[in-house]
């Protein structure tokens, strides 16, 4: 039987968690830190979960089970608040409303394509009013380039070459909430991404006919959106490299998924600047700053969107030099179906499985599925981006020996070799790059 605690499970668990095996469920392990010694820890855990757990010689120590570890940071000690905003699904869980910051559940990530209104949210100012007159909006190319450039949306659609791609758009905070101690920010799940069909024209081919000059270092992304502390400010300038800035999958966006690009969005028009972390990705773009230095907008440096060089203690204050930009987002793979918490019929005994892996600047070479809290591993089907920059698509077929609750884990290797971890690791002050594997919950009884 479950013990009473004056303290949340979820609280228990990332202070010590092997104690909180003792605490909620009077666990013990084996010197390999895995099992149950005795039945009465197993019998407790099993009430919970609703079921015989086949697996349970393999389970790992101070394992919070994926069937509760998914609540571990809710919005609200109420739990998860869904989102009400017209054109969006009300199944998007809101992380913040000031800015309105809205991730999507890994299980309405299932499409290839994922649908405008499954599309995640993150704002970082005031949502600015909505573009009476988009095709006369105007864009400013200036700086260390040999022609200033000033164009209307209008003229961007006529002057230049349109191309369509599938590209991930991921936020730098994805993953945060599985950081311990807990990161700042808006505790995102895996949620902070999805892979939509862009069309725009190539920031290249603008940035070419500007005329970039040898002097050019960096660029400085500028959006209409102002600071919620004052009005008179940029809510968010970041910028790249210019070498990352003339690749050709970067687009200026004026259309999501076929239809013109919503406000909430970042329309009449937006930068894609794919595989980097979303923020680079100016919505209600209006200047893009070619400079002959490292851009100092608002979130460039300290510790805003950058990670530890020298490995942190987690919890620790940051030392200064100590950090770098977070560039190519960190391998990640994700289960779309079926989702956490799925009930399955007494004697089901296959599995199939659906979901979606990508890696930043890199590929995937392989994403590889447990079922026994990774004691032994079997290799998906992963498909071919569709173009760069877009997710693989994976399917996997799994046994199930019995009826009980399982844990279907998932982790996907990059084209560098680099693996998920099996937990968040690299801890930083605000929680970027936290990538481990992903596991759900399923119940056969």
């Amino acid at each position: 039987m479950i013990r009473d605690s004056e303290r949340s499970m979820q609280e228990l668990y990332s202070d010590d968690p092997e104690r909180a095996d003792a605490e909620v469920f009077g666990r013990k392990t084996g010197l390999d830190r895995r099992g149950f010694l005795g039945g009465t820890g197993l019998a407790a855990m099993g009430a919970v979960l609703g079921g015989a757990i086949p697996f349970a010689a393999n389970m790992p120590g101070g394992l919070i089970p994926a069937a509760h570890a998914q609540t571990a940071t809710p919005p609200t000690p109420k739990g998860p608040q869904y989102l009400k905003f017209p054109g969006k699904s009300e199944k998007l869980v809101v992380l913040g409303d000031r800015p309105l910051v809205a991730e999507t559940p890994e299980s309405l990530l299932d499409d290839d394509v994922t649908p405008t209104d499954k599309f995640f949210i993150r704002n970082n100012g005031m949502l600015p009013d909505e573009a009476k007159s988009p095709e006369t909006w105007k864009i400013v190319v200036d700086g260390e380039v040999n022609k200033n450039l000033e164009l209307t949306l209008g003229e961007l659609k006529t002057k230049f070459q349109p191309v369509t791609r599938a590209l991930v758009l991921e936020c730098g905070g994805n993953g945060r909430s599985f950081f311990t101690p807990q990161a700042r920010g808006n505790q995102w799940t895996n949620g902070g991404a999805g892979c939509a069909e862009w069309t725009g024209v190539r920031l290249a081919d603008v940035l070419k006919a500007a005329g970039v000059k040898s002097s050019a270092v960096f660029t400085g992304h500028y959006g209409s959106d102002r600071s919620l502390a004052d009005a008179s400010k940029d809510a968010l300038s970041r910028g790249v490299p210019i070498k990352k800035a003339m690749d050709e999958n970067n687009l200026i966006v004026f259309a999501m998924n076929g239809q013109p690009l919503s406000n909430i969005h970042g329309g009449p028009v937006r930068l894609v600047v794919p595989g980097w972390p979303g923020s680079v990705s100016a919505k209600w773009l209006t200047r893009i700053w070619v400079r002959d230095k490292y851009h100092d907008g608002p979130g460039m440096g300290a510790t805003s969107y950058r990670v530890a060089i020298k490995p942190m203690v987690p919890g620790d204050k940051p030392e200064d030099g100590n950090f770098r930009d977070l560039e190519s987002m960190p391998v990640r793979s994700i289960i779309t179906s079926p989702g956490n918490g799925t009930k399955l019929a007494k004697d089901t005994r296959e599995l199939k499985l659906r979901g979606a892996a990508w890696a930043g600047d890199n590929t995937v070479r392989t994403v590889a599925v447990s079922i026994d809290f990774g004691a032994t591993w079997q290799n998906a089907t992963v498909a071919q981006p569709k173009n760069k920059y877009a997710w693989q698509r994976w399917t996997a077929s799994v046994k199930l020996p019995s009826d009980g609750y399982y844990e279907i884990w998932s982790r996907a290797t990059d084209s560098r070799g680099i693996m998920q971890p099996h937990v968040a690791g690299a801890w930083n002050p605000q929680g970027y790059g936290g990538n481990p594997m992903h596991r759900i919950a399923v119940l056969v009884a």
